[in-house]
This record gives structure tokens, sequence and C-alpha cells, in this order.
């Protein structure tokens, strides 16, 4: 995270989901994040002031808080003030209807009407309630206020024990969120379609062996979920990646691969509605001359492996490309890791390519964390130090983002007479 401390502002409304606003409080805490949390007297029924307060390092706060004038400062006004961002979970009807009319009656709807950072919402209730039509109305209002942001419930089993939409978003879903808003809560993609790919392939000889490499698709992911939360339309075409790592993902359409092969058909089928093709992939390039439909016995291996290439996917997407579609590649080196990627990208007519070197501390295959230098087509080059793969990603879309500016710059001049 950046040296400055980020601080998050957690609002606990009435719900049995309030438990599992601990476990985000918890996390965030760990990250170096500066959190504080404010409870409505119905949460209070649920979690108390104390837990919170543990787990966050500072005091949780309640109206009986609120109506206390020896406070130097009106506290809504200095909460409002002090958070980068506000999260409210569980949001309950009760209180998405007060935000939706502007009403203030506690210190959790005073602090919203006192700030102006971006509010998270995670509304959790019973399945009848969350689908009456009031309800779905004040939750379209509210969302068409840019400020509010959607941590939509899913689908379960509630705690009614009736089955269906109401489940307040899961604690890391909220938590990929809030990095990412703390990033930037610009919805620069809103309208747009992105195709990423992500993981390594699979060249199996037999049902349990495979040529493969150590990609855990986390890089990939982590681009999916930055587009996204920035208003994006999203595709991911992945490799087998840990089903963990794929269950924050439910507002994305996720096709699963496991070869060269199959990852090439996937992107094409999806390639001619994307405006941006990020290949992320770590795809192979060989794979065996054969495959045995039953398990090789130890005695029967090869001594050696008769190999063929595998088909470029990323040089035949450069060929389909159209002149409003950006396709972006990466390139995994050892060493020097800027040059090759230089050759790769105009040799693949790419308009941006990360470079990645995958031989330092911390930054490749498996790591939580990631490091790299961006380079367009026109030489531009901007170096990312290490920092988590989420930042990265939406130092990406920046980046992108800014070259598409540039050009757009250029051609206003080079029309003038």
């Amino acid at each position: 995270m950046s040296e400055i401390p980020k601080r998050v502002l957690i609002g606990v409304g009435g719900g049995i989901a309030a438990y599992k606003v601990c476990h985000v409080v918890s996390a965030l805490a760990k990250e170096q994040i500066e959190v504080r949390v404010i409870l409505t007297d119905s949460a209070q029924a649920f979690v108390t002031p104390l837990t919170f307060a543990t787990l966050s390092r500072n005091p949780a706060y309640t109206d009986q808080m609120f109506w206390d004038a020896s406070s130097p400062r009106p506290l809504h006004i200095e909460l409002g003030e002090w958070a980068d961002l506000f999260l409210i979970a569980p949001l309950t009807a009760n209180t998405l209807a007060k935000l939706t009319y502007g009403l203030a009656d506690n210190l959790l709807t005073n602090t919203v009407l006192a700030s102006t950072c971006p509010i998270l919402l995670a509304p959790a209730m019973n399945t009848d309630m969350w689908e009456q039509r009031s309800t779905q109305r004040n939750w379209r209002e509210l969302l068409s206020d840019t400020r509010y942001h959607s941590a939509a419930p899913g689908e379960g089993i509630l705690a009614c024990d009736r089955v269906g939409t109401g489940r307040m978003a899961e604690p890391e879903e909220l938590l990929l969120q809030i990095r990412s808003l703390l990033q930037t809560h610009d919805r620069d993609l809103t309208g747009k379609q992105i195709l990423v790919s992500a993981g390594g392939t699979r060249e199996h000889f037999d049902p349990v062996r495979f040529i493969g490499n150590p990609s855990t698709g986390k890089m990939g992911i982590a681009i999916a979920q930055a587009a996204l939360h920035r208003g994006a339309e999203v595709t991911l075409v992945h490799a087998p990646i840990d089903s963990h790592l794929l269950a924050p993902l439910r507002s994305i359409q996720c096709i699963p691969v496991t070869t060269s092969q199959d990852m090439q058909q996937a992107m094409k089928q999806n390639f001619s509605s994307a405006d941006y093709i990020v290949m992320s992939a770590a795809v192979g390039d060989v794979k065996p001359n054969f495959y045995s439909d039953a398990k090789l016995p130890k005695s029967q291996l090869p001594e050696t492996l008769d190999l063929v290439p595998i088909p470029d996917i990323l040089a035949e997407l450069s060929t389909l490309k159209r002149p409003n579609q950006h396709l972006i590649g990466f390139a995994a080196q050892t060493g020097d890791f800027v040059t090759p990627a230089l050759e790769k990208l105009h040799r693949k007519n790419l308009d941006v390519i990360v470079a990645n070197p995958i031989d330092q501390p911390n930054s490749g295959f498996g790591s939580e964390t990631n490091q790299a230098v961006f380079i367009d087509r026109t030489g531009r080059q901007v170096a990312i130090p290490p920092c988590t793969k989420l930042e990265l990603a939406h130092q990406l879309f920046d980046f992108i983002h800014q070259r598409i500016s540039c050009q757009s710059g250029q051609s206003e001049l080079s029309s003038q007479p």
C-alpha cells in the first residue's frame, strides 16, 4: 500500500451478517489500513462495540457517543472528513431507504451526509425484503449517484432458512472492492468489454502428466477485478486456477480451459466484442507430439519426449485486431527483461506490453506482489516498483488511458489547419 495510511470508515447495520464485517475490519487493520467503525443501535444486538474496537485498534462509535456534547467537534463531521472510503455493511432496507431520501437520524446516516468520499454498499436482507419494488427502486436510485458503489447481495441459504438473493457479499469480495476503491473510484471503463486471459496452460501426454508452468493466474485475476471495479463487463478465460481465487469473481464471466488450443478457441470466440484484450496467461510454447488415453506405467515412459510448437495465440489475435481495439501482452523474462519485451511488442503488433521480471524477489509467478515496466508503441516506458498485483492492474489501466488520451490529442492537433 501507499506510505500514507489509507483510512476506511465502516458503518455496521443491524443484521446477522454483521459477523462477516469482523473479518473485514481485522484484515484491513493487518494491512496497516486505518479503520474506524460506526454501529447503529440495532447492530449492537449482533456484535458488540468492544469487538470492533479490539479488531480495529480504534474506538467503535455508537449513537450514545454521537449525542455526547463534550466532544470538541461534532463526531459525524470529524468522521466524515477523516474517511478515504466508507463501507456500509450490512446495509439494511431501513438504512437504504434513509440514504435514498437523504434522511439523517443517527450517527451513521449523519456521517454519510457529512462525508464526500466514495461509499461502498453491501446490502443484506431476506429475499422478499430485497425483491420488494420499493427496495429495488431505492437501490437503483442510490446507485445512480456515482459516489455510491455496489457490492450486491448474492444467492444462498439465508438466516431465515430461505434460499434466494439477500446474502451479504463475502468478506474477500468486500476486501477486493475496498482495495480497488482505495486505488481509484473512477468508472472510466463503464460500457467497455474487457477480455482477459489468465493462468498457465497444460499440455498432457497422458491423463495425469503434462507440460506446464508455475503460473497461478493471480495477475490475470487482478486485471479482471480492476476492470470490473472500474465499470467494465469482463470475460476471463482461465487455465486451471485454484477455486478459492475464483470465488470472489461472481460478477465476471469465467471460461475455464486447460490446453493452449482450448484457450485459443475461447479467446477467438470472445475477441470481436472486446474493447480491451489483456493476454496475461502463461501459454506454453511446445506440447507433446502424442497423447495416451490411459496413464502410462513408469516403465513405459519415453526416454525422450517428442515436442511440437504451439500456435502463438497473441500473434494470431493481433492479425484480427481492429483499430478501435487495444491489445495488451505480457513478457515474463529473466535478466534483461525490457529488450525482449520491446521486440515482442513490435513483432506481435501490440499496443502495450507489460515487461515482467520473474527472477526478482516477490515478483512473477505465484507471488502476491509484482513489478513491471509498461511499454507502448511510441516507446514510452513507465517502471512500476513492487506493489500488490491489484495495484499493478490499476496502474496498467491508468497507463493505457494515458496512451489513448495522448493519441487523441495528437489526432486533434494533426486535424487542425
